[in-house]
């Protein structure tokens, strides 16, 4: 059991900062930003006994520096009464209790779910109010890890199954190796009692649920990490963790991003289609990515700056996309002259890299990247992806990503 006041290797978590000020490698507890995060409905206690379990049970203990609260409008009312007021305050007493540091948690940390209409939901009756919810389990959660040197716990302890499930679901779309999932066992008869809120350190006998009575300080509460997938990295798009997606927009991205690779080039449009995702790139950095896709449909070997004609396959792309009298593409000409030089290969090949990295993502963008062939001393690049994933033409359906290149 972690000794309360203190928040065990701190000393360690500074030591292993990085000179950017993170350390990738640091526990959960050792984030200087520590969010104990809990879903809940009619039942408030779950807060107290998370907390409980994660800050005096749990070995290392985590301490959370901060604690949120999701939960319907009801839920809300219960949970300032029984947890913030000063008779009972649970919350407060737990934390007297156990000798805990301060922990920042008030009525403005209670997020209550809203209907479609924007007014407190007393609970999820409908359709419309179950999708609400999704989004804003989901946003909640993604706007929680958008902190590097922060952790968060989640608890699924409260709440409808729905709730949980989205909790969980959105953990592990957004979820970074710092950030954890769990909820609590309590022994009986204490489980769901309304009586209980956390095992006293001293004797306090209470009526339970079968009108018995137990002394808390006799109680067990167990902490139960749920395992997770974590798809941030590799699924979800650079796009959705910046926020305004629905969760069910986010889960249709993810699942276009698990589908083989497939490229749309549109020219017309000056967008290209990747992994689901619509990016608009700069004319010039899209002729050059047009060039690489139209060499490897035709099955031609990877190229460099010297390769024969590849000046002219570029001024023939992006002709395509400026039109045949525009003085950009007479400029383009005029700068190809005597051949593409290695320095505007290697630019045009890094903007056109960046664009995709950008908007994707580094793991999503790797299987359309311009790549190096392997061969030395002086490399070739091309598309490594199959030339039946390759097409020219229309995307059906509007971005909201523009990117430039």
């Amino acid at each position: 059991m972690a000794t309360p006041g203190t928040t065990p290797g701190a000393n360690a978590a500074d030591s292993a900062a990085s000179a950017d000020g993170h350390a990738p490698n640091r526990a959960p507890h050792q984030y200087p930003r520590r969010i104990l995060l809990a879903v809940a409905g009619l039942s408030p206690q779950i807060l107290t006994e998370t907390l409980y379990a994660l800050a005096v049970a749990t070995e290392p203990a985590f301490i959370p520096t901060e604690v949120r609260l999701i939960t319907t409008s009801e839920g809300a009312e219960r949970a300032r009464l029984s947890l913030l007021s000063q008779d009972p305050g649970w919350f407060a007493r737990l934390c007297r209790d156990y000798q805990l540091p301060p922990i920042d948690f008030g009525p403005q940390a209670i997020q209550v779910l809203t209907d479609v209409d924007g007014e407190p939901l007393a609970d999820i009756r409908d359709l419309a109010d179950n999708a609400r919810v999704a989004d804003q389990i989901t946003e909640a959660i993604r706007a929680l890890t958008t902190d590097p040197d922060a952790a968060l716990h989640v608890s699924l302890a409260g709440g409808r199954k729905t709730m949980g499930y989205y909790a969980g679901y959105a953990l592990s779309l957004y979820g970074r190796a710092q950030d954890r999932l769990s909820h609590v066992l309590v022994s009986e008869p204490f489980e769901q009692s309304w009586n209980f809120f956390y095992p006293t350190p001293y004797p306090r006998v209470i009526e339970t649920n079968d009108k018995k009575l137990a002394d808390t300080q006799r109680a067990q509460v167990t902490l139960a990490e749920v395992p997770f997938v974590r798809l941030r990295d590799g699924i979800v798009p650079e796009r959705l963790l910046n926020g305004g997606a629905s969760f069910g927009e986010t889960i249709a991205a993810a699942q276009r991003a698990l589908a083989p690779p497939a490229l749309v080039i549109d020219l017309e449009q000056r967008r290209i289609q990747a992994a689901g995702e619509v990016i608009h790139i700069k004319p010039a950095a899209l002729a050059f990515y047009a060039l690489m896709a139209r060499r490897r449909l035709q099955g031609l070997h990877a190229a460099r700056s010297d390769t024969d004609g590849l000046d002219a396959q570029y001024l023939s792309e992006y002709k395509r996309i400026v039109g045949d009298y525009s003085g950009d593409y007479e400029r383009a000409e005029q700068a190809l002259a005597e051949g593409m030089s290695v320095e505007d290969f290697d630019q045009r090949k890094a903007r056109t890299n960046a664009a995709l990295t950008r908007a994707l993502g580094a793991q999503l963008a790797a299987p359309y990247l311009i790549q190096g062939d392997g061969t030395r001393p002086r490399t070739r690049f091309r598309l490594r992806m199959e030339p039946d994933a390759i097409r020219f033409g229309a995307i059906d359906g509007d971005s909201d990503e523009d990117v430039d290149a």
